[in-house]
């Protein structure tokens, strides 16, 4: 079975909610998220950056969200929430995949360091608006991306909004998801709906 290392609303949520969606079972082991415990030698075992979320499977570890799901995936899924490798819409599930990861999640990171987590009276506000133009930016190619879907790939919901959904729900947290995106917003409680997501997030 699975063995999920988990926190709420860290990038776990993102494999849990696939094995909810898929009926894969698995057990979940919620960790000790504070910066002593994630340092010690038994974390970095299992995550050598210290970060959350790990998994452990047949006699092996992970430690990166997006490659988890998609061993999940491949392992478990049955060609369940993907398209057809090699198609046109694989294609688009691996390019929002790591869209959602690779150029959301960065400035996502930025405007949480520079705006929240640094002191006001130590902020830049240049580095604080760059972020927030950067978030904004990712923003607007997914409301362009569902101006005539409600999902992001081949208008069904897959692992591809699972990834996004992650990644929208940490910018909605963040207070970044507006009236600007007024499809994004309805794309986000959409998605939010499912019982996968609920757990995931619970």
């Amino acid at each position: 079975m699975l063995t999920i290392y988990h926190y709420r609303s860290t990038r776990s949520v993102r494999v849990i909610w696939a094995c909810e969606e898929l009926s894969i079972p698995y057990h979940l082991e919620i960790i000790d998220p504070s910066e002593e415990y994630r340092r010690s030698e038994e974390w970095r075992a299992l995550s050598p950056t210290g970060r959350i979320p790990a998994m452990a499977d047949d006699g092996f570890t992970m430690f990166e969200s997006g490659a988890m799901l998609q061993y999940v995936l491949d392992r478990y899924g049955g060609g369940r929430l993907v398209p057809e490798p090699g198609t046109a819409d694989s294609a688009h599930y691996l390019q929002w995949s790591w869209f959602a990861e690779a150029t959301c999640s960065r400035p996502i990171g930025d405007f949480i360091r520079h705006a929240l987590n640094t002191p006001e009276a130590e902020r830049v506000p240049a580095l604080v608006d760059e972020a927030r133009s950067q978030v904004i930016t990712c923003l607007d190619a997914v409301e362009s991306a569902l101006q005539d879907t409600d999902y992001l790939v081949a208008n069904r919901f897959g692992a591809a909004d699972i990834m996004m959904g992650y990644t929208l729900m940490v910018v909605q947290l963040v207070k970044l998801l507006g009236n600007d995106h007024p499809r994004t917003s309805a794309y986000l409680a959409r998605l939010s709906e499912s019982d996968g997501y609920k757990v995931a997030t619970a």
